[in-house]
């Protein structure tokens, strides 16, 4: 970083501590690939409104969810649960029906077409993206890294040591480890993890799609290429929920981020499906998934904890 900055070490640190107190960035970390170790779910609640804020902090209050935001919807509060097995999240999620005796719909991914938050932020809207492919999962012997990995790098002049020294592995392992995840693709970038909203991305828009089963594939596809589209996926439908894909558009402005998306939806010929577009109202939580935290070793270094953001 300080070599592309023309910065010091000092200042490079210095400038990371600072956007982590800020809240402008949650980590200096790696954001994985689809699939590459454990498990996770999209989870969505109609909520009374007068119980929302209550309902939203039991939500929040569960470790493994790592995202969970009120959207404009009378299914209006909409999580991530993640875990280091579909058992853990499955557990989780029916705690989360219990504690606020509200059914939940569970809406699992059944192919990713792209997933990057790693958009530009000065012309985020500009940039085409070919369709991701699947990486290599991480494998068991790996996993105590990747638990690190998760917590974001020490904001030290070495950091890497910290690591070895927790896990009790040579320096160089350390380092082939997570080159090689980034040259296969299991990790898709190492670096800053900036927060949108305090980078002044606050239109987030969420639109999900009623496509025919034999055609959603190809659309997908199609639409993970268009301009402005961050996140597109499919996943599976639930009772009351008809929809099976969906798509992220984030922008600074709701005109913004609306024109972005009704064109992506032109370009991709899906303009006659059946969809809906739900903005983000509150942000209740975002950090990082934590996939792999159970197997953290004991000794890990501490690191400053994401923050809960209303």
């Amino acid at each position: 970083m300080g070599q592309a900055l023309s910065a010091t070490e000092t200042e490079v640190i210095d400038a990371c501590r600072g956007l982590l107190a800020q809240g402008a960035i949650s980590r200096v970390g790696g954001v994985w690939a689809p699939r590459v170790g454990g498990a996770a779910q999209l989870c969505a609640m109609q909520v009374p409104p007068d119980r929302l804020e209550q309902v939203a902090a039991m939500v929040s209050a569960q470790p493994g969810v790592n995202h969970n935001y009120e959207r404009e919807h009378t299914i209006n509060l909409w999580f991530v649960l993640t875990g280091c097995d579909a058992a853990q999240v499955e557990a989780a999620t029916s705690a989360i029906e219990a504690q606020t005796q509200l059914p939940v719909l569970r809406l699992r991914m059944q192919r990713a077409y792209r997933i990057d938050l790693g958009f530009d932020l000065h012309q985020p809207h500009s940039n085409h993206h070919a369709p991701q492919q699947a990486a290599p999962s991480v494998i068991s012997a790996d996993m105590p890294l990747a638990a690190l990995l998760e917590s974001g790098l020490p904001l030290t002049p070495e950091p890497f040591s910290p690591w070895a020294a927790a896990l009790g592995w040579p320096l160089q392992r350390v380092l082939d480890t997570l080159e090689r995840w980034l040259a296969q693709g299991t990790l898709r970038r190492l670096g800053l993890v900036v927060r949108h909203h305090e980078a002044g991305f606050t239109a987030n828009a969420m639109t999900v799609f009623n496509a025919p089963d034999d055609a959603v594939d190809a659309l997908g596809e199609r639409l993970a290429t268009q301009p402005g589209v961050t996140l597109c996926y499919r996943r599976t439908r639930a009772p009351g929920w008809p929809y099976n894909l969906y798509c992220m558009v984030h922008g600074r402005h709701r005109a913004e981020t609306l024109a972005a998306l009704q064109t992506a939806i032109s370009a991709a010929g899906l303009a006659r499906l059946p969809h809906e577009v739900l903005f983000s109202q509150r942000r209740f939580k975002q950090q990082g998934g934590r996939y792999f935290a159970a197997h953290a070793p004991s000794s890990s270094p501490v690191i400053a904890p994401a923050l809960h953001v209303g």
